[in-house]
């Protein structure tokens, strides 16, 4: 090649080298290597040349022969690598098997029999467990490249495949010894970390499982080889920091805490906290804390955390204290802290403090930050205390947060409940739960201060019930295939006349109005166009829905619709409206024609169904019948015949009308 970095060339040799012989394709994959050593397809392709064993086979048998020893020495060594091959989980492996079969029988039949029952378990496991190798194997992509994570389907997908397939190396499906296996597992991770690169969870299982092999070197060596790729992962160099303390490499570790630190200035508050507890175990802590707590991204974590390893750890409660009360100087303003160090004087059981921590702060925390702490002063009392401090305590928290705490059982169930006993069901509970949300959205709602030059009107708009209709789903179906003329309306004409128009003062919003019908569909525009204009109050959301979650809505069992109750106080109107829906149009001559009866009872017979119809006794009905049953046949046959001469006159001259 001219160009050894031509790519196009270089896949072109590649692609030649495979209808080459091994010992003619090694110089080929060496020159592609040369100027591509990352090129994981060239690797690939170049080791599976080696793994094609039919080469390998086929180059021992093809060595002369010179004397019977060294035949025997030949014979030997292709039959180790067929065994060797029949018990590898490669492709193939059938035929191979085959392959190894045909070679046992062409040296000694008498000796091939044993041979092949000695391995022939041992290919069972290889076919089997190739298949299901082949399974987890196809559901990786080997051309995906390595980029940080994004988050996609797609990526999330081959992370899990990857670790299935992992999973399932560590498994040891084919029972080979340890160290096949560990080769195998190794192997594994080092062909997910080509694809999944950017993944510090693969990084750490990487570690993790070297060093619970007992090579806590190597799992070092991982760890420093992903901090070059994830330079910014906290979550790395803390378990990098844990693998270095627990075999005793104190300054590595502090090297890596200080990378994490940096200058101090803009590290962040659990840096700090980790360090102080590193340093307590290694040298001591106390003066880098006091170096610390100056940093201005110092929180109250520092010191909550500080003074917790000097309670439990260096058992000393007065260093404890000293902290917390350092820190009172700084957060005062912050409940979380003054829980905290309620808690704190608590377990020293020190109620005296603890009464007096809650009154400082309660005096200068506004009302709108003091919930929680009135909440856990309350509950205090009510472990510390007795009914009177109880009640007291309630009722000043009462009056300091306003009404958001208004007298209800929730005070009861507090007092007397104890860790996950209540003197109540859950179904009461709920119920409290929802009066309390549903008095706090009214106080809410009424708090809220009314505008002087408010001109909303105090009166309600009330339907007209007067001239109400009852409603009947057969109108709409059957009234819109009636024609539109004046004798018979049609189904889009209201019974009711048309509301006016809603008045809008102004041309700003009579504008704004236009624009936003505009955007509308026109069906949806129309109807909005014919809605009356509301001059009536307007519902509050809230407490309509707090109602409607209160209401015990009863279960209704679906069943069959019942029929549509017939009413005696309809208009005329209506009642023709209900005919047109339940029964078929008939023009007037229809109506006027003779022969009622006769069309009374083809109506019965086409609404009711053959098989509920009873069989009729009257003989004028039976001769009916058999005369309707001889026209129907006729008509069968003749289909071009008159509809007129098949019926009476008076369907011929229903149809002639027409």
């Amino acid at each position: 090649m001219v160009d050894k970095y031509n790519a196009e060339a270089t896949d072109i040799l590649a692609y030649h080298a495979l209808s080459l012989s091994m010992t003619e394709a090694v110089p080929i994959y060496e020159q592609l290597l040369s100027a591509f050593p990352t090129a994981a397809k060239y690797w690939k392709q170049y080791v599976e040349e080696y793994m094609m064993l039919h080469n390998d086979v086929a180059a021992k048998q093809s060595l002369p022969v010179t004397d019977p020893q060294e035949e025997s020495q030949r014979t030997d060594s292709i039959r180790k690598v067929y065994q060797k091959a029949v018990t590898t989980p490669t492709h193939h492996v059938e035929q191979l098997w085959k392959d190894y079969e045909n070679f046992e029988n062409s040296v000694s039949r008498a000796l091939a029999k044993g041979q092949m029952s000695e391995y022939q378990p041992k290919y069972n496991s290889a076919k089997a467990v190739y298949r299901e190798r082949k399974k987890l194997v196809d559901d990786i992509d080997w051309n995906m490249l390595a980029v940080p994570p994004t988050g996609s389907d797609k990526e999330e997908q081959q992370c899990m495949a990857w670790k299935r397939f992992l999973a399932f190396e560590k498994r040891n499906p084919q029972r080979i010894d340890s160290e096949s296996s560990n080769s195998r597992i190794i192997l594994s991770y080092e062909q997910c970390l080509m694809h999944l690169y950017y993944y510090p969870d693969v990084w750490y299982d990487y570690a993790t499982w070297r060093a619970d092999n007992g090579s806590m070197d190597l799992a070092v060596k991982v760890y420093e080889k992903a901090l070059k790729v994830l330079p910014d992962s906290e979550l790395l160099k803390y378990a990098y920091v844990e693998v270095e303390e627990s075999r005793g490499e104190i300054q590595p570790a502090k090297k890596i805490y200080e990378s994490l630190l940096g200058d101090g200035e803009n590290a962040s508050a659990l840096a700090h906290i980790q360090f102080i507890g590193f340093l307590r175990r290694t040298e001591a802590a106390r003066k880098y804390f006091v170096d610390a707590r100056s940093y201005p991204n110092c929180t109250y974590h520092v010191f909550v955390a500080y003074a917790m390893m000097a309670f439990f750890q260096d058992k000393d409660p007065k260093l404890a204290h000293n902290v917390f009360e350092a820190g009172m100087k700084r957060f005062m303003h912050v409940p979380e802290y003054i829980l905290e160090y309620a808690d704190f004087l608590c377990r020293l059981n020190d109620d005296t403090n603890v009464r007096a921590l809650f009154e400082r702060a309660l005096n200068s925390l506004p009302p709108e930050k003091s919930v929680e702490v009135w909440k856990r002063y309350t509950q205090f009392e009510q472990t510390y205390g007795n009914l009177a401090s109880i009640l007291k305590v309630e009722q000043r928290r009462k009056e300091a947060l306003s009404s958001a705490f208004e007298g209800s059982l929730h005070d009861v169930v507090s007092r007397y409940s104890f860790m996950g006993l209540r003197p109540c069901s859950s179904k009461d509970l709920d119920y409290l739960a929802r009066q309390e949300l549903l008095a706090k959205n009214i106080n809410q709602k009424a708090e809220k201060s009314v505008l002087p030059t408010s001109t909303t009107s105090a009166k309600v708009n009330y339907p007209d019930t007067s001239r109400m209709i009852i409603y009947d789903s057969r109108q709409l179906q059957d009234a819109a295939l009636l024609p539109n003329n004046a004798e018979l309306p049609a189904a889009s004409n209201s019974v009711l006349p048309a509301p006016a128009a809603p008045s809008v003062v102004g041309t700003g919003t009579t504008k704004s109005l236009d624009k936003i019908l505009g955007v509308l569909p026109p069906a949806l525009a129309a109807f909005v166009r014919n809605l009356p204009s509301v001059d009536g109050p307007v519902p509050d959301v809230d407490i309509v829905l707090s109602i409607l979650l209160q209401s015990n809505v009863p279960s209704v069992k679906t069943g069959k619709l019942a029929p549509v109750p017939v009413t005696s106080d309809l208009s005329g109107a209506n009642k023709s409206r209900l005919n047109a829906g339940a029964v078929p149009f008939k023009s007037s001559k229809q109506v006027h024609s003779g022969g009622k009866r006769k069309d009374m009872d083809r109506q019965q017979n086409d609404e009711t169904p053959a098989q509920s119809q009873p069989v009729p006794t009257d003989l004028f009905k039976i001769r009916q019948m058999k005369k309707a049953r001889g026209v129907t046949s006729s008509q069968t046959g003749s289909a071009s015949s008159s509809s007129g001469s098949s019926f009476s006159g008076e369907l011929s001259g229903s149809i002639g009308c027409t």
